[in-house]
């Protein structure tokens, strides 16, 4: 086959090209040239027992050991996209199948395997055709091997390998073949003669700089940098000045000579060297031969896997043939650990080492393990092998990357357990469906993996490999066993070629969910055992995974592609010492690394280099390679559409934003000129002038800025030197003249408009023709520029830029700011005005996003001649896109779970665990024993001590300080200074006067009094870090301190393992906590989950006088905080929404009701006292029960051992003395429609969930409760800057959103005429948010009075006009409650007087804003 000649498009599958939005990762990696390439090859696969998708069978018998393998290779190629893929097996699916083969259903028993098997493969990737080679062998025919480009056989015997090996040589078939047998595997590769490998390495070209080229050839790079080039490299070379000959000629061999130099040979005659030039690598066609299996079998070329092994892969050829031999003879694979069995496969590897040219000294141990475990079939041997596989079959049909030559074999005997038992009896199969594992491990580690705690945080490609090599162990299925899974993240249509648990219907949904439905359904054993978690692992989320959450522990799994968020876990997992498992791709590249405490370094242990930044005068005047003009375009998307748009909108919607905001900033005329163009000079009323907008900044960057730049430096301009200043790094530019026949000068203007008029939610941009942009432009007219001579340029990054202000305000050039400001329009007038701030997504072809960055880009490096780049490269650089492929991520994650066997069995020995690196494209693979984490030691009163740096610490208890420096000296040990955090706890030096008042105090009454700040009572220890001297009087390094707070800890250095061997006298579980060690919100959920129906039979009828209602006037939508003596916890009452639907459906007479008092201390909610009187109908004792006095008292009644929280609403069923529910969203809706028979019709047709609008109420009531119901909340407990400031911001970002919603339909209420479910949800936070949020809350961007008019005037509608509304709002309830009963927030109880009013009339206006108003008339 000729994998140079012309590629045939996949297109024939869609319409000629490929899809960017499925295999937008995989192309950065293979390329569009080689994705062609694969688009015009047929595969065939052979063999289909096993879960496809590198889900394999776990059988003991030979014919079964090899099926997960099989459907792993064709699970890549489907997922990689070729031609088509073709799947042989005729054999009949067997019930017993039905336990693994992920593909198979108990209808299918009977039935050909290929036949049911293929169209499930099929889901995989719709423009992958799956078909079936219909034949009974693959031998019985060869002729019809003829049509397919690639052959992949796997547990094919050897006698049929050698046949189909030499048929495939002699016809230029591609074969590859794959084995594996327990923890040992093999790959053999045939690609036959002439083979050609168009870029045997896959890096990307490099580039650079000429600084000079001597007589001798040697070159060197500008400014001593690296030229990044080896020897036997391949360069062009362009605008060499003086060599010219050298320009554009025939690629040069180079020999490195230094970093910095390398020598091109022989340039006499090339004239002499003058100056500038760029070198460019050119990437080399490799040609190899290849020899058929009969000859390899003989004499094998092997690939070495690990260079610790050196000695393996000859042996292991000689027993892998041995294993075929031990078939043929006795008709069945060697028994699981029989002596009997091994003793014959050791004799005949004898037999075949002694018929070999090669003389190989044979390990009998190594061939007894073989032999042991020849019926093994384990998932992530068949992972490795699988991406393996499939990756030489997309070298064969693409030429790009080297392929293997010719073998490789890999073993893991490492991840043998250690602390069970084997022997032939707990090997033996059990008729489980892990019995493949069975016999290479035994029962007993079967049993301690399904016991096993493991967290997994991402489920992304590694998690979903992850997960479905866990399900196939059985990882967490016992009855100890639990897998947690964390992501927020949702399935996109690019993740569906690389994620495979992911099929099309899933796009939109939480990865999280659908992985775990998924391997759910492949191993049922999984139901119920994994913990979906939808939260980011981070400083933000510890409330939801605290202490208790990672004590219980086993082990973490990283499956992330972000380093910060990699570092944020292992320092976790060291923090509560937790073997971890990292790992990552990059392309054709993946890493392992094994994070064992007190063993190894962590991953944060070494960093990765910075990310490339570039200088700020570079991009802005002087760009040399496209990379800069792509930054510059994305700063110009920010500049054009970002930026702008947000400013306007904030000095629409903020008072005094100008004097207040503005004044800060330092760059007030750029500002404000830009809030000018965007609302006056340049505002346009329909597309036609958003065209012209877009061709007048072509104008202006692309002539007009580089007329300016070239009047400012002349091409013939010199540095003070003499030197030219247009030389190494500077490239002239030239000015663009517009030409709307070129595509991208009109692409630009086509996206750019498009961009400006979604900023004013202008329509119909995609309805415009090229002919109508073109008919815009023609009648536009654009003046002559003309150089400004003031107009100053950093003519490098090492001067100071001119145009820096120097600290001086622009407010000082008042005759131009009054200008700029009287050109504004009054903030009045924009009300109702908003614009709409573009947010980058790279992911959508129709949003014109990836179009402008493209246009923009190109259109600079045409200013200053550097080569262009395509839409797809462009994409790749802006949107920061980690290329990825399936095949290298299959492979990493078997490596993965052969280590987590490791840590599982409890290994301690260092040299036992590999971290592991791979290249496929070389190929090359890396495995080397983990750095051990470093040691240091101080002399101790009993001698030298040796403690880790990274896992060891002190935990004390809360002693005084006095007892903790004496402690610390009786282990020989002299604090000289203790501190945490900013505070200096103590000092060595400190006068005896000063050190007296602290010496008696407890560390954590200690922090307290010196940090002046309560410790939170949510946290549960304290870090101190301490200066000692020991015993030889130096200043010596130690651990640091952990004071745990309410436990019983005694001082300690931990061994291995130690958090999850700890024994701990922990403190009761508060039911009153709301704020995790971020102090970020926290919230439980209610656990009355009862209902009221209409249905017969039904335990909760709907029935007149049956239910009694508690509630709070205080409650809003969401939550209202309950304080208890030990810890706070915020409970879900949403009470008064219910009042309104009750009154809205009519059904004060059915359903009474009695509100608690707006006091809530440490009892939680109370009842008014008799002789009390407070505001509001039914504040009074509880009419039900005469022996309660809070609200807790009837959970208590309901069950004595209740450990839940008590929240209104309550509703309480009189005739069982039972509480029904505690969920307000649940109450509601049974109010909706249960007691519609016994309402009058008047109130039996109030619908406030109708069918029309169910979907959009649903959608709005997600965001709506998360970021303004809930969002208010978040603010207002948050305990840190940083959640305060992170949850303030979707608030109002989601208020803007509802107001700009309300203003948009000018209706009465949320979707229309009628009050809907939606009014409801969101008028309870809307009516406190100026009377306490505002101020209590700390939510004081903007009120509602003033900066939300078309909220203010929904409210207002609402209050006034509607009385289930208005009636059931109780301000002194909602004022009094909120700040006399949140004493962390408000510790003084001072209730505010203002707003005055509560709520403005429907008439009235903000003073301050009539005021404006009436200044604005005059």
């Amino acid at each position: 086959m000729d994998v140079d000649g012309s590629a045939v498009d996949v297109g024939q599958l869609k319409n000629g090209d490929i899809d960017d939005s499925l295999y937008s990762r995989q192309l950065y990696v293979l390329g569009h040239e080689a994705m062609r390439r694969m688009g015009a090859s047929h595969i065939l696969v052979a063999g289909l027992r096993g879960l496809g998708v590198e889900i394999g069978t776990f059988r003991a018998c030979m014919k079964l050991q090899h099926d997960m393998l099989k459907d792993i290779v064709a699970k890549n190629i489907a997922l990689a996209g070729v031609k088509s893929l073709t799947l042989f097996d005729p054999q009949p699916a067997a019930m017993s199948d039905l336990s693994s083969q992920f593909f198979l259903h108990p209808d299918d028993v009977g039935k050909p395997r290929a036949a049911v098997t293929a169209p499930r493969v099929a889901e995989l990737n719709a423009y992958t055709p799956v078909s079936v080679h219909q034949s009974q062998s693959l031998t019985d025919n060869l002729e019809d091997l003829r049509q397919y480009q690639v052959i992949v056989l796997t547990g094919t015997s050897l006698k049929d390998q050698l046949i189909i090996s030499d048929f495939a040589h002699k016809n230029g078939i591609f074969l590859v073949i794959a084995d594996t047998y327990g923890l040992f595997g093999s790959i053999f590769t045939d690609f036959g003669k002439q083979f050609c490998i168009a870029d045997p390495t896959g890096e990307n070209p490099v580039s650079g700089i000429i600084a000079a080229i001597d007589s001798e050839g040697l070159v060197s790079a500008l400014d001593e940098t690296r030229h990044g080039l080896e020897d036997g490299d391949y360069v062009t070379f362009s605008e060499v000045q003086g060599m010219t000959a050298l320009n554009d000629s025939a690629p040069r061999k180079i020999t490195v000579k230094g970093p910095y130099t390398f020598s091109i040979g022989d340039v006499s005659g090339l004239g002499e060297y003058k100056r500038g030039g760029l070198y460019t690598q050119v990437k080399m066609p490799k040609v190899v031969d290849f020899e058929p299996l009969s000859r390899q079998l003989e004499k094998p070329s092997i690939l070495e896997s690990d260079f610790a092994k050196f000695d393996r892969p000859q042996q292991l050829h000689l027993g892998f043939q041995a294993l075929h031999t031990f078939k043929d003879k006795h008709g069945r694979m060697p028994r699981a650990h029989n002596d009997e069995d091994a003793a014959q496969m050791f004799q005949i590897t004898q037999d075949l080492a002694g018929q070999s040219e090669d003389r190989v000294e044979l390990d009998e141990k190594l061939i007894r393990e073989l032999s042991y475990q020849a019926q093994g079939d384990l998932s992530p041997m068949a992972a490795f092998f699988g991406g393996l596989a499939a990756q030489e079959v997309l070298k064969s049909v693409s030429g790009k990357f080297h392929p293997i030559m010719q073998w490789l074999y890999f073993d893991s005997l490492e991840s043998l357990p250690t602390s069970v038992k084997r022997s032939e009896e707990l090997c033996k199969p059990t008729g489980s469906r892990y019995d493949g594992q069975i016999v290479v491990f035994g029962s007993g580690f079967q049993e301690k993996l399904a016991n096993v705690n493991q967290f997994l945080v991402g489920a992304g490609a590694i998690g979903c490999e992850m997960l479905k090599n866990w399900a196939l162990i059985g990882l967490g299925t016992g009855p100890k066993g639990t897998i947690h899974v964390a992501d927020m993240d949702q399935i996109e249509k690019s993740n569906l070629n690389r994620q495979f648990l992911f099929r099309p219907k899933d796009v939109g949904k939480l990865k999280a969910d659908c992985a775990a439905a998924a391997v759910q359904a492949m191993n049922p054993e999984l139901e119920g055992k994994i913990n979906t978690l939808r939260d980011r692992v981070g400083h933000e989320t510890e409330h939801i995974f605290n202490e208790d959450f990672w004590e219980a522990l086993d082990g973490v799994t990283n499956a992330l592609d972000n380093v910060d968020a990699r570092q944020y876990v292992d320092r976790r997992c060291v923090f509560f010492r937790k073997p971890l498992v990292d790992s990552g791709t990059l392309g054709t590249k993946g890493n392992s690394q094994v994070v064992l405490p007190r063993l190894t370094e962590s991953y944060s242990s070494s960093q990765d280099p910075p990310e490339q930044s570039f200088p700020q005068c570079t991009l802005r005047s002087f760009p040399n390679k496209i990379e800069h003009t792509i930054a510059w375009a994305k700063e110009k998307f920010h500049q054009y559409f970002v930026g702008p748009p947000e400013t306007v909108n904030l000095y629409a919607s903020q008072p005094n934003y100008v004097e207040q905001t503005l004044k800060q900033s330092g760059n007030e005329i750029p500002t404000l000129e830009s809030i000018r163009d965007f609302l006056v000079t340049e505002k346009p009323s329909n597309f036609d002038d958003c065209i012209v907008w877009a061709r007048q900044q072509f104008e202006k960057e692309y002539n007009n800025a580089i007329q300016q730049l070239l009047y400012n430096f002349p091409k013939d301009s010199t540095t003070a030197s003499g030197a030219p200043f247009w030389s190494g790094p500077k490239r002239a530019p030239d000015p663009l003249k517009f030409d709307s026949g070129n595509l991208t000068h009109l692409g630009f203007v086509i996206a750019a408009a498009n961009l400006h008029a979604f900023n004013y939610g202008i329509a119909g941009g995609d309805k415009v023709s090229e002919a109508q942009y073109k008919e815009v432009m023609d009648n536009m007219m654009i003046p002559e520029f003309s150089p400004n001579p003031t107009v100053k340029i950093q003519a490098d990054d090492n001067e100071p830029d001119p145009n820096v202000q120097n600290g001086k305000s622009s407010f000082d050039d008042n005759d131009t700011l009054e200008q700029l400001v009287s050109s504004l329009p009054p903030r009045n007038s924009l009300a109702d005005f908003k614009l709409m701030p573009v947010e980058f997504e790279k992911d959508d072809d129709t949003n014109h996003h990836v179009d402008f960055i493209t246009a923009a880009s190109n259109l600079r490096a045409q200013n200053y001649a550097i080569a262009e780049a395509d839409r797809h490269k462009t994409k790749f650089i802006a949107g920061k896109i980690i290329p990825a492929i399936a095949t290298t991520t299959a492979l990493v994650t078997g490596l993965v779970v052969l280590e987590l066997y490791k840590i599982i069995d409890g290994k301690d020995d260092i040299e036992q665990f590999k971290n592991g690196f791979v290249n496929l494209a070389l190929p090359f693979f890396g495995f080397s024993e983990p750095i051990a984490s470093p040691k240091g030691t101080y002399l101790g009163k009993e001698g030298e001590v040796t403690f880790d740096k990274i896992w060891d610490r002190f935990e004390v208890e809360d002693i005084t300080l006095q007892e903790f420096v004496d402690d610390f000296k009786g282990k020989g040990l002299e604090v000289m200074m203790l501190s945490s955090g900013v505070s200096l706890l103590y000092a060595s030096f400190y006068p005896p006067k000063k050190l007296k008042d602290r010496m008696g105090l407890k560390l954590s009454k200690l922090v307290e009094t010196i940090s002046k700040k309560p410790i939170p009572d949510h946290q549960k220890n304290v870090i101190f870090e301490m200066t000692v001297e020991d015993r030889t009087e130096d200043d010596v390094e130690v651990p640091y301190v952990m004071l745990k707070l309410r436990k019983c800890i005694t001082l300690l250095l931990t061994c291995p393992f130690a958090a999850s061997q700890l024994s701990m006298d922990k403190a009761p579980e508060s039911i009153t906590s709301w704020a995790g060690k971020d102090g970020a919100f926290n919230r439980a959920p209610s656990q009355f989950r009862n209902a009221i129906s209409r249905q017969a039979g039904a335990e909760f009828p709907p029935e007149k006088g049956r239910y009694h209602l508690y509630v709070s006037y205080a409650c809003p939508w969401g939550q209202s905080p309950m304080f208890l003596l030990i810890r706070i916890r915020v409970d879900q009452c949403k009470a008064h929404r219910t009042l309104i639907v009750r009154k809205l459906k009519g059904l004060e007479e059915i359903i009474p009701y009695t509100s608690v008092h707006w006091e809530m201390l440490e009892k939680g909610w109370r009842f008014a006292e008799s002789d009390e009187r407070v505001p509001g109908a039914n504040v009074t004792p509880d009419p039900i029960h005469q022996d309660v006095t809070h609200l807790r008292d009837i959970y208590f009644k309901h069950n004595p051992d209740y450990s839940g929280r008590f929240t209104v609403p309550t509703l309480y069923d009189l005739k069982q003395g039972k509480i029904v529910s505690n969920e307000s969203s649940e109450i509601i809706r049974m109010f909706y429609t249960e007691f519609d028979e016994i309402l009058p019709e008047n109130y039996k047709n109030v619908d406030l969930f109708p069918k029309q609008f169910q979907q959009e109420i649903e959608g709005v009531n997600d965001w709506t409760y998360s970021d303004i119901n809930n969002g208010v909340y978040k603010t207002g407990f948050a305990q840190t800057q940083e959640a305060y400031e992170k949850a303030i911001k979707p608030l109002f970002a989601s208020l803007d959103r509802t107001e700009a919603h309300l203003a948009e339909h000018a209706a009465p209420y949320y979707f229309g005429k009628s009050i809907t479910e939606a009014d409801i949800r969101l008028y309870t936070t809307i009516i406190r948010f100026d009377p306490v949020y505002v101020q209590h809350f700390k939510c004081n961007i903007r009120d509602i009075r003033s900066g939300y008019p078309a909220l203010h005037k929904w409210l207002r509608k609402l209050y006034w006009d509607v009385p289930a509304f208005g009636e059931t709002t109780q301000f002194e309830h909602i004022k009094r409650h909120y700040t006399r009963s949140h004493k962390q927030i408000n510790p003084a109880s001072i209730t505010p007087v203002g707003p005055i009013p509560d709520i403005l009339p429907q008439d009235q206006e903000v003073p301050a804003a009539a005021a404006a108003l009436r200044s604005t008339n005059q």
